[in-house]
């Protein structure tokens, strides 16, 4: 196991930058918790946004080494020169693009490739040859990696079938902080808020939720929902927000907009629902409404199928069927499940297996196997 006493050693993290969601999170996490088993942390963004701005780890250092364009490679010569100038012994990758120029610079660098794998490529809603383009650029520069992290047991499988080789997968979940006691709350009495927190994208089956919240007030049940994050384009924004209208939920829908502070957001909360129509990888609002003491509901898709176990630990619904969703909302608000009963296991099964120091932990076992090589 990873000890504190071995000297310190440095891994450069290659990311897009871009947004600051699941995938984000686990960076910047990993940045805040690596330390404590004995790696320094650099960031290099390739795609240079709210990355910057949001993250935790703010005394992290931060290179800006911009893609211009997709199949930009110049940036890989700058990576290699930050890994020899900064002594980094480790580049660590994490989306398809960045494992295009990574690959490249660990080699002109000399250092071996980790790749970190956060959902399964190929799968998307729409986009299909930008997708299929993506898979091919993340298998092809997989092929000098020393290890392939994999969120989930799904995501496994997912890179076996692109013919990442099983000996060089190490499964490490998602984690974040555990609360040293579950929060303090009682189910509600009148009104339930029904929460969702994205980057809203058509993968996200956000309207499958809107259906199903217009069917449980055509019920008389008192629901209302809560819009967490940001949306993937004005034009996504736009045809979501047809949809409220047309199913006449505007009194009922609150948008915050992107939440830095997740976890106040789910205090606001009495079930998080992740409506997803297709395989996600790990999901990090998953884990930390488990963490929060949030009951959750999401689709019986790879990757939350990986953490939720149907009334064990929250519920599982088919992807896109708003009936459904709308008939397991109701067990719960009518009491026919137990909010309560769920809230606990929810917190025991996150601490044993989703916790952001075994996380960490795994990671830098991964690093020093590979380093021992």
């Amino acid at each position: 196991m990873a000890t504190t006493s071995i000297d310190t050693l440095k891994v450069l993290h290659v990311i897009n930058g871009e947004h600051y969601a699941g995938a984000e999170k686990v960076q910047d996490l990993l940045a805040l918790r690596l330390s404590d088993f004995g790696f320094d942390v650099g960031f290099a963004c390739i795609k240079p946004q709210q990355f910057a701005q949001m993250r935790q780890s703010q005394d992290v250092p931060l290179y800006e080494t911009a893609m211009h364009s997709r199949l930009d490679l110049r940036p890989a010569w700058q990576l290699a020169r930050l890994v020899r100038q900064g002594e980094y012994q480790l580049l660590h990758t994490h989306t398809p693009r960045t494992a295009l120029v990574g690959h490249l610079a660990a080699r002109l660098a000399g250092v071996p490739l980790i790749h970190h794998a956060h959902g399964q490529t190929a799968i998307e809603v729409d986009r299909h040859l930008w997708n299929r383009f993506n898979a091919m650029v993340e298998r092809t520069s997989l092929r000098h990696a020393a290890r392939v992290i994999a969120v989930s047991q799904s995501t496994v499988r997912y890179l076996q079938g692109q013919g990442i080789p099983e000996d060089l997968i190490s499964l490490i979940p998602n984690g974040v902080p555990s609360p040293e006691v579950l929060p303090a709350r009682s189910a509600p009495q009148g009104n339930w808020t029904i929460g969702t927190v994205a980057l809203f994208r058509p993968r996200k089956g956000t309207e499958t939720l809107l259906e199903a919240v217009a069917i449980l007030r055509k019920r008389q049940l008192p629901v209302s929902l809560r819009v967490v994050g940001r949306f993937e384009t004005e034009e996504y924004a736009a045809e979501v927000k047809r949809r409220v209208h047309e199913l006449e939920l505007e009194s009922a829908v609150h948008w915050t907009g992107f939440a830095k502070d997740v976890n106040r957001e789910l205090q606001q909360i009495d079930l998080l629902v992740l409506p997803s129509l297709l395989a996600e990888g790990l999901p990090m609002v998953v884990v930390e409404a488990m963490a929060a003491g949030v009951p959750v509901i999401g689709s019986r898709v790879d990757g939350i199928t990986d953490v939720i176990r149907h009334e064990q630990d929250g519920l599982l619904v088919e992807p896109g069927n708003a009936a459904d969703l709308a008939d397991q909302l109701a067990r719960v608000i009518q009491g026919q499940v137990d909010w309560n009963q769920l809230r606990e296991q929810a917190l025991c099964r996150h601490r044993e297996n989703f916790s952001d120091t075994a996380m960490a932990e795994r990671v830098a076992d991964t690093y020093r196997e590979v380093l021992a090589r």
